[in-house]
């Protein structure tokens, strides 16, 4: 009788959800290689000018005080926009940006600069673009960070280029391709259920999500319970004459092959494609005591609270001068502990620090930053401060585009918390605490299989993966074949 109910459930509940599993398992492949279009910080640099040291006049001082603001910025970096140098200054609530050559603060963004910093950014004609007013998302503007960029204008090339620019701030806020759009169709979209109807509601999408994942993952236990159930070691069954291990014939046969190999591994993936929503309140929560305040700490031990006056005897114009060979992007200005410097971003993407004595260096002070944060953070129990080469378990990225080398610095506290710091620009640039071990483990561990052992080693990450993808595939064509077969014998019997 058991066995019976076992079977009749799995049947039933896959009958809904083999076209999810038949959605999940190629778009996985695909998202493998490429995501979701979006504007990433080397999209930014890739298109910005090089700093020219003649057209940053006002000294950001005099700058900052144009916004008659009491509380210091939390962030000063010297960039571009419309092809004029910008100081942006981020505060508590948002960034005030302030044009470095007049000393105007950016306010209101015309629709002619805006049809400019698009036509710069796609390199087309403007007078060739098609430019429509967006009231409200659509399919490349779903997530929620689109919602503080309101209202957008797109503006689109014939060649397939799609650039959505803020009115709010003129700033580039989305960018597609033709290609970067069907790599889309073909994986994020159906990966993650981004149909414009359904991902516009977010509520009611991360409920779909949810619980077409969580009841899946049942779904594909029971099925993995009535194959072993169903199996026969001592091969009593017969299959074209021979004895069989496997009592069925046909797709349904092959569907129980599937699903002994790769059920355990549907089942975790689809659990943990669950954990992405964050579902459980033990995910959300904050852990109490040293986790959150190490880091803040640790932070603020590295980069001291910006002083913006401290520049004024070597301001950016003159920090830059003669410096053409490094072809600048970006200033940004920092105050390492008793040394204010500039962070210099070149157009490679690398880093170096600009020094007030005129020295450039690939990273700041090794030695310097872990006396700075030893002195700081050993009464919240500092472990270790290492010096780590390669990912580790908890620091780790299979596009290599996080930056090595780091210190990471670990603490005894209750939350065995680590943090990795980047001793070529002074921050904290990941984490980990034990309260996050099931996003860590459980979700990028099970659905992305990024196992330090496997990572570190590609194309046998790549290999393992797509095995696995494949063997879901083809389950999920099976279900999609028997859940056909069921639905028409019974709608035969009507």
């Amino acid at each position: 009788m058991l066995k019976r109910f076992v079977i009749f459930t799995h049947r039933w509940l896959g009958v809904p959800l083999c076209l999810v599993f038949l959605l999940w398992f190629p778009s996985g492949i695909v998202m493998m290689y490429w995501g979701f279009p979006s504007v990433t910080a080397g999209d930014r640099l890739k298109r910005s000018p090089v700093l020219d040291p003649t057209t940053i006049v006002v000294p950001p001082e005099d700058a900052y005080a144009k916004l008659e603001l009491e509380e210091p910025p939390r962030q000063t970096t010297v960039n571009s926009f419309n092809g004029r140098p910008v100081y942006r200054f981020r505060l508590a609530h948002g960034e005030a940006v302030v044009y470095a050559d007049t000393g105007e603060e950016r306010i209101d963004v015309s629709s002619e600069v805006m049809g400019r910093v698009a036509a710069a950014w796609s390199g087309q004609p403007l007078s060739e673009a098609t430019v429509e007013s967006l009231d409200e998302v659509d399919q490349w503007t779903l997530q929620g960070v689109f919602r503080d960029l309101s209202p957008l204008s797109k503006f689109s090339w014939p060649d397939g280029q799609q650039v959505y620019v803020s009115a709010e701030t003129g700033e580039i806020a989305q960018y597609t391709t033709k290609t970067s759009r069907f790599w889309a169709y073909l994986g994020a979209i159906p990966h993650w259920m981004y149909f414009t109807p359904l991902r516009k509601h977010g509520p009611q999408w991360n409920a779909v999500v949810t619980w077409s994942s969580g009841i899946g993952t049942i779904a594909v236990c029971l099925g993995i319970v009535a194959g072993i159930w169903m199996y026969s070691p001592a091969r009593v069954y017969r299959y074209d004459g021979m004895p069989s291990s496997i009592p069925y014939r046909g797709y349904k046969r092959w569907h129980m092959i599937f699903g002994l190999i790769f059920g355990i591994g549907a089942a975790t993936w689809a659990f943990s494609g669950m954990l992405s929503m964050d579902p459980f309140p033990l995910s959300r929560n904050e852990p109490p005591g040293g986790g959150p305040d190490a880091g803040a700490l640790l932070q603020r031990a590295v980069r001291a609270p910006l002083d913006v006056a401290a520049f004024a005897s070597f301001p950016p114009r003159q920090a830059l001068a003669g410096r053409a060979d490094l072809s600048v992007k970006e200033l940004e200005l920092v105050s390492f502990p008793g040394r204010p410097a500039y962070l210099a971003t070149l157009a490679d993407g690398e880093t170096r620090v600009l020094s007030f004595d005129g020295t450039i260096k690939q990273e700041f002070d090794r030695d310097r930053l872990i006396e700075l944060i030893t002195n700081a953070t050993r009464a919240l129990g500092l472990a270790e401060i290492r010096v780590l080469t390669r990912y580790d378990a908890y620091y780790l990225d299979r596009r290599r585009e996080r930056p090595l080398p780091v210190l990471r610095v670990r603490f005894n506290d209750r939350e065995q918390s680590r943090y990795y710091v980047d001793p070529k620009t002074a921050l904290v640039v990941g984490s980990h605490r034990i309260s996050r071990w099931m996003t860590r483990w459980l979700y990028h561990g099970l659905h992305s299989l990024d196992f330090p052992w496997l990572y570190d080693y590609r194309p046998l990450w790549d290999i393992v993966v797509i095995t696995f993808m494949l063997g879901g595939t083809a389950l999920a064509v099976t279900s999609v074949v028997l859940a056909s077969n069921v639905l028409s014998r019974r709608s035969s019997r009507h």
